[in-house]
């Protein structure tokens, strides 16, 4: 047996052991890291493309554990406060990127997907400003190893400052960037952690269309803008939940269950896809940007968060 085949067989048993119950989010995420670190994901292109389709329906399940009241109430809150930290985020990253002099493009890019959702929103702008694939590609190596930081720091974080459920979900929302982050670090901090912070990305996701056409019409960009369709399964499967409240017991809570052990696998392969290679590929100027960046918003919404600012 060579040692390719022992690395494909070691990787698909650690994922397998992922889909156990009991198995945490945590410890997925960590698996994936140090295989990727040590061995190296044997099929890092399928397991990424893998890895984004199980975190759709996955979220999409998660719906299933909230009724439509929790989600419209939560988006309600979270609306203005999104609004006024996105077009923040925004200019703080365009002054950023001119001084520590990262290209415009991918400046922009790194901007945008801090201030939204990460890789959706960096893959919806990218077209609009015409942007390379190097721009992207640093944006999301950039974006991607913040995430992966992200998933391990907020809970401790929230933990030491003694942040409630509802704090810690509104925080990790708002300051985390993909959503795949934000699901892996609320799971581990508590349910009502996921629920309020999954519902506070989703309304933030929504954002795209607007700024993404916005830019568009600034740069004159032909490119088509849609809401992406895994937010829609959400609200359907949070509907469905409302309106068929018989099947609560046996059926919806059955479904977010498995909902949440296919977060633990999409976290593993997550984990599995900071390589070398993609830590290699960020240069030290985007990702200046992009650490100073993603400071000052967590540090800003924290302290906005502890000092009931926001709520």
């Amino acid at each position: 047996m060579t040692g390719l085949q022992v690395k494909k067989g070691l990787f698909v048993l650690l994922l397998l052991a992922c889909a156990i119950p009991g198995v945490s989010t945590a410890d997925a995420l960590a698996a994936g890291i140090l295989f990727a670190l040590v061995l190296e994901n044997p099929w890092p292109k399928e397991m990424a493309i893998f890895s984004k389709k199980l975190l759709k329906i996955s979220v999409v399940g998660l719906g299933f554990g909230l009724s439509i009241g929790q989600v419209i109430q939560e988006g309600k809150h979270s609306i203005v406060y999104s609004a006024v930290g996105i077009a923040f985020t925004l200019t703080v990253g365009y002054l950023l990127g001119r001084a520590c002099k990262t290209p415009d493009k991918t400046s922009s890019l790194i901007a945008f997907g801090t201030a939204i959702c990460g890789g959706s929103a960096i893959a919806a702008m990218a077209p609009v400003i015409k942007a390379e694939n190097e721009d992207m590609a640093v944006a999301l190596a950039t974006v991607f190893t913040l995430n992966s930081i992200a998933l391990l720091l907020f809970p401790v974080i929230g933990h030491f400052l003694h942040l409630s459920q509802h704090s810690f979900g509104v925080w990790a929302g708002l300051a985390i960037h993909d959503i795949s982050s934000v699901v892996g670090a609320t799971s581990v901090y508590g349910h009502q952690a996921l629920d309020i912070g999954t519902t506070v990305k989703m309304t933030r996701v929504l954002w795209i269309v607007p700024v993404v056409a916005l830019f568009g019409w600034r740069n004159k960009s032909n490119s088509k803008i849609g809401i992406p369709l895994f937010i829609v399964g959400f609200m359907i499967a949070a509907c469905l939940r409302s309106v068929l409240p018989q099947y609560t017991a046996h059926v919806w809570n059955l479904l977010a269950r498995i909902s949440e052990q296919g977060l633990v696998i999409t976290l593993f392969l997550i984990g599995g896809g900071l390589s070398r290679a993609v830590l290699r590929k960020v240069g030290a100027r985007p990702f200046v940007q992009g650490v100073s960046l993603w400071i000052i918003v967590s540090v800003l919404t924290l302290t906005a968060i502890m000092h009931h600012l926001i709520s």
